[in-house]
C-alpha cells in the first residue's frame, strides 16, 4: 500500500538548502563553480512510500510497463509492480560474495529490451577467497524468468577486502556497455610512474561490447595495457548516466573530501591519488597533497565535505524547472540536484534531508522519481 510520506510547500522563490558542513581543506577550485555552486530556487516535492521492506537496495531499472527491477546487495533481483508490490527473487544469477560494500549492485535493461528482453548486472564476484567486480547478462522472459546468463566483464585484479568496487552498468544502443569500478581501496594503482598506460581494471571507466570483447575504438585496443578500459585515476564510481548531451557522467567517493563529479574522456587520466579535493581519514594529505598536476584532468565539480554520491540519473519529465538537471542519491541523507550548462555546473540544491541514506535514483517514463534509500524503502517522489 501505497502512503503519502512527505509533502513539502515550500515557495519557489526561496533559496534552497545546501551543504552547512564545514571543508576539511583549504584547497582552492581550478575554476568558478567548481564547488560550492549558487544554491538553486527551492523545490515543492510531494514524496509517497512506494516499498518497504527491503534489503539495503542498490539499483534500480525502470521495464517500461510500469514496473522496474531492484536489485538487494544481499544476493536478490526482484521486480517491483506500479503499485509497489515486490516480486520473489529471480533464480539463476550467479554466485556472488556479499561483504561489506560487496553483492549484487546495479541492474540495467537493455535499450531494445522490448525486443530482446535482455537485463544486465554488476556483482561482486568470487575468486577463491577474494573478489572482484563482475558485470553480467540475461533474457528476462515474459514470464519473469531470466535465462541465457553469462559473464561479460570480470575485473582482472582479485581483493581480499570487501570496499570499492563500483559500479554502475549502462547498454547503450550501439551495442556497447560502460561498467564503472572502484579502485578496492588500492589506491597505489593510481601511482604517477603507472599511469599512462591502465595496468588493470579497477578504478576505471571500462567499455565493452555486449558479448564482453573490446570495441574497435577503445583508446587502449592495440596498446599494451587493458583494452577494456576507456578512462583511468577513479576512486570508486558509484554513480553514471548518459547526459541530455549524449555523453557518459560518472560520479565518484572521494576519501575526507574529494567527491567528483566527472565527464570522462577516452585515454585520459583523472587524477587518484596522485590529485585529490580531499584528504585522508586520518587528516593527512593524499599524496604530495596536490589538486592538480600536468598529465591529469580535473573534476568538472567536487564537493568537499563530502556527499558520498550514489546513483544518479539526469532528469527527463513534465517538470520543466528540472529538465536536463542532473540528481545525485547521497548516503550522506540528500537528494542534491545540480543544474549544468555548458557542461559546468551552475547551481545546486539539496533535497530531503531527512529521510536517510539514499541509495540509486531512477527517472520513470512519466518524469516521476524514484529515491532507493538504505533503510530499504523506496520513494517516488514528485517535483512541481
Amino acid at each position: 500500500m501505497i502512503r503519502v510520506l512527505v509533502l513539502l510547500l515550500l515557495p519557489m522563490a526561496a533559496v534552497a538548502q545546501v551543504d552547512p558542513r564545514p571543508a576539511n581543506t583549504n584547497y582552492k577550485p581550478a575554476f568558478a563553480n567548481q564547488t560550492d555552486a549558487p544554491a538553486l530556487p527551492r523545490t515543492n516535492v510531494a514524496v509517497q512510500t512506494l516499498v518497504s521492506g527491503l534489503d539495503i537496495p542498490w539499483g534500480m531499472a525502470a521495464l517500461g510497463d510500469g514496473r522496474f527491477l531492484l536489485t538487494e546487495r544481499i544476493g536478490n533481483l526482484r521486480i517491483i509492480d506500479a503499485n509497489g508490490r515486490a516480486g520473489p527473487a529471480l533464480d539463476g544469477l550467479p554466485e556472488l560474495v556479499a561483504i561489506q560494500q560487496g553483492g549484487l549492485l546495479d541492474v540495467a535493461v537493455s535499450p531494445r529490451f522490448a525486443d530482446d528482453r535482455t537485463i544486465f548486472w554488476t556483482y561482486s564476484k568470487p575468486v577463491g577467497n577474494l573478489s572482484v567486480t563482475a558485470a553480467a547478462k540475461g533474457i528476462l522472459g515474459t514470464d519473469d524468468k531470466l535465462s541465457g546468463v553469462t559473464d561479460i566483464f570480470v575485473g582482472d585484479t582479485p581483493g581480499e577486502g570487501g570496499i570499492q568496487y563500483g559500479s554502475r552498468i549502462i547498454p547503450m544502443a550501439d551495442g556497447t556497455v560502460w561498467i564503472t569500478t572502484g579502485d578496492r581501496g588500492n589506491g597505489e594503482w593510481g601511482d604517477p610512474d603507472l599511469v599512462l598506460e591502465p595496468y588493470s581494471t579497477i578504478g576505471k571507466v571500462i567499455r565493452i561490447n555486449a558479448d564482453g570483447s573490446a570495441p574497435a575504438d577503445n583508446p587502449f585496443v592495440g596498446r599494451d595495457g587493458n583494452d577494456l578500459v576507456w578512462s583511468l585515476g577513479h576512486r570508486n564510481m558509484q554513480g553514471a548516466a548518459i547526459g541530455p548531451d549524449g555523453l557518459l557522467w560518472t560520479i565518484e567517493h572521494g576519501p575526507r573530501g574529494g567527491d567528483e563529479l566527472n565527464q570522462p574522456q577516452a585515454g585520459l587520466n583523472y587524477g587518484w591519488p596522485a590529485i585529490s579535493y580531499g584528504i585522508h581519514y586520518d587528516g593527512e594529505k593524499i599524496g604530495r597533497g596536490r589538486t592538480a598536476a600536468r598529465g591529469y584532468e580535473q573534476p568538472v565539480y567536487y564537493w568537499d565535505p563530502v556527499i558520498a554520491p550514489t546513483g544518479m540519473a539526469f532528469y527527463d519529465g513534465p517538470y520543466t524547472d528540472w529538465q536536463g538537471d542532473l540528481l545525485i542519491a547521497a548516503l550522506s541523507g540528500a537528494l542534491v540536484r545540480l543544474k549544468i550548462d555548458n557542461g559546468r555546473v551552475v547551481g545546486e540544491e539539496w533535497l530531503l534531508t531527512d529521510v536517510g541514506r539514499i541509495r540509486d535514483v531512477e527517472v520513470l517514463d512519466d518524469g516521476r522519481v524514484l529515491l532507493a534509500l538504505d533503510s530499504g524503502d523506496v520513494l517516488r517522489i514528485f517535483p512541481r
